[in-house]
């Protein structure tokens, strides 16, 4: 093989065409390549770019709302660790009694 064998190029046309007819045919996906005059491992990679697409219509959230609702699940998330933790050292949820000291006396008498 001293030439090389040259890429073929196909349109987005014809991709999203054989990719609709490899996926709504009844037929496998090798035949339907074979029919086409397609490698079939270049019609796999096609249908698999197809799934990753998100449908059109749907629309993305931008990224600055994502960092911000981020944000703030992480604080909340942090908040509710500190009340797990409060729970996980006093594990009845009763109230400790307050220390009796020197000044509490005094005040009792």
């Amino acid at each position: 093989m001293s030439e090389r064998q040259k890429l073929k190029s196909y349109t987005a046309e014809f991709k999203e065409s054989a990719v609709r007819l490899a996926v709504e045919s009844g037929c496998p996906l090798a035949q339907t390549a074979r029919d086409l005059g397609v490698n079939k491992d270049t019609l796999y990679g096609w249908v698999r770019q197809y799934h990753r697409k998100p449908p059109l219509g749907r629309e993305t959230v931008p990224s600055e709302q994502l960092y911000e609702e981020l944000k703030r699940l992480r604080r909340e998330v942090s908040i509710l660790k500190e009340e797990r933790d409060i729970l996980k050292n006093n594990p009845r949820g009763a109230r400790r009694p307050a220390p009796v000291g020197p000044e509490t006396r005094a005040s009792v008498d």
